[in-house]
C-alpha cells in the first residue's frame, strides 16, 4: 500500500489541482512551506518511482503530472488496506461503524450501482 509522507501529500494535492502538470519550481512556489526546488525535485523523483508522477521533458525542464487523480489514488489506498485486513468482515464491520451517514449513503449508492450493472 502506498503511503505517503506530509510533504509527498502536498506535492500530490498541488498536481491534482493542476491536471496540465507543473514544472517543480512551480510546485515549489504553489507549496505553503516553499521548500528549496532541489528537496521537491528529490520527492518528485521518489512519487514518479511509485507510479504516482509522471514526467515529461519541456525544453531542459521536466513537466510533472499525477497519474491518477485524487478520487482513483483515494480508492486504490482503501482498497489496498482492505485487501490487508487479516479478518475483512471484522475491518468492515469496524469501518462502517465509523462513516456518517453520508459516507454510508454514498457507499450504499456505489455498491448498488455495482450490483445493477452486474445483473
Amino acid at each position: 500500500m502506498v503511503r505517503l509522507g506530509s510533504l509527498e501529500r502536498s506535492i500530490m494535492e498541488a498536481l491534482w489541482s493542476r491536471p496540465e502538470g507543473m514544472f517543480a519550481q512551480d510546485v515549489a512556489q504553489a507549496l505553503p512551506s516553499q521548500p528549496a526546488v532541489t528537496t521537491v525535485l528529490t520527492v518528485l523523483v521518489r512519487l514518479t518511482q511509485k507510479d504516482l508522477v509522471s514526467r515529461e521533458r519541456v525544453g531542459r525542464a521536466h513537466r510533472y503530472k499525477a497519474t491518477a487523480d485524487r478520487d482513483a489514488f483515494v480508492a486504490e489506498v482503501m482498497r489496498a488496506a482492505l485487501e490487508d485486513a487479516g479478518d475483512l468482515a471484522a475491518t468492515a464491520q469496524r469501518f462502517v461503524g465509523t462513516v456518517t451517514p453520508e459516507m454510508a449513503a454514498a457507499l450504499r449508492e456505489a455498491l448498488d450501482g455495482r450490483d445493477g450493472a452486474a445483473s
